[in-house]
């Protein structure tokens, strides 16, 4: 993990924060993510005119990654509408680092060195306090927490899964372009088929708004996937989820959540295990 590595990542964490605040802005779910998803199609499409194919060994993950995230979208579409953003945001991606640790160790054969270990271990506690204390006062909703562990879940899985495509495809922009488009499709063509002649009056309202969120989420994938040519798919993905302090600060200041001394200290666990991996890597 080097300097200008963990630069890009970070970024890409505070990118993250702000797009999905967007996407908790819009009112309306399915409007917010069809603008996100199209315009990512057709970033997809202008990257890809300027950048090499990818690789054929890249396509198999390509293509699951692709599916893992429209199902990512989905639920992630729901656990927003059922919870409130300080809570659903780091819940869902407060999940996904150790998932993603055992995975690479797995499939990707990347072994975590004691310290990165540690680090991981102590930055998911912090990410889970900031959960919790979300939930102190209040009766768990079961649904909301659910939808977004298995937001999480699904985190994780594409996480790795394009870890080892954008190694395997020999250009990390034509992957990242044609994985925009490949993706990007499927919720713009359900929400076509269901709005039917009110597509474009449906959008016209939110389409500055859902286009910057679109771009947002490009910059912010595009800085993840770069970093994992560059470092290891385990302490890249606990990084990046130091964007949960940015949700916490943005759901503070422009959704009027609180954020308090035990969430300050849950983000205060989180510096902690960021610099352990750092020392690990």
């Amino acid at each position: 993990m080097t300097p200008v590595v963990t630069a890009a990542v970070l970024l890409a964490a505070v990118t993250h924060a702000c797009w999905n605040a967007i996407a908790h802005r819009i009112t309306d779910k399915l409007v917010g993510f069809t603008l996100i998803a199209g315009g990512g199609v057709l970033i997809g499409l202008a990257i890809a005119l300027f950048t090499a194919f990818p690789a054929a060994r890249a396509w198999p993950y390509l293509l699951a990654s692709a599916a893992i995230h429209v199902v990512y979208m989905a639920l992630l579409m729901l656990s927003f509408r059922l919870g409130d953003f300080g809570q659903a945001y780091p819940i869902a991606r407060g999940t996904s680092p150790l998932v993603v640790t055992v995975l690479a160790a797995v499939f990707a054969h990347e072994m975590p060195d004691g310290w990165a270990a540690a680090g991981v271990a102590v930055s998911c506690a912090g990410l889970t306090g900031v959960a919790l204390w979300g939930m102190r006062g209040h009766r768990p909703h079961w649904a909301a927490i659910g939808a977004a562990l298995a937001t999480g879940l699904t985190i994780a899985g594409y996480t790795v899964v394009d870890g080892l495509g954008v190694r395997a495809s020999g250009t990390s922009l034509g992957y990242i372009a044609w994985l925009l488009v490949v993706q990007g499709v499927a919720i713009p063509s359900y929400a076509a088929l269901r709005w039917r002649g009110a597509f474009t009056t449906t959008l016209r309202p939110f389409a500055t708004l859902g286009l910057l969120g679109s771009a947002l989420s490009v910059a912010a994938y595009a800085l993840v996937l770069w970093a994992q040519t560059r470092a290891e798919l385990a302490p890249i993905a606990a990084l990046r989820e130091s964007s949960i302090i940015a949700g916490a600060a943005i759901g503070a200041v422009f959704f009027k959540e609180r954020f308090g001394m035990p969430r300050i200290a849950a983000a205060g666990l989180l510096v902690v295990g960021i610099g352990l991996m750092l020392h690990g890597g």
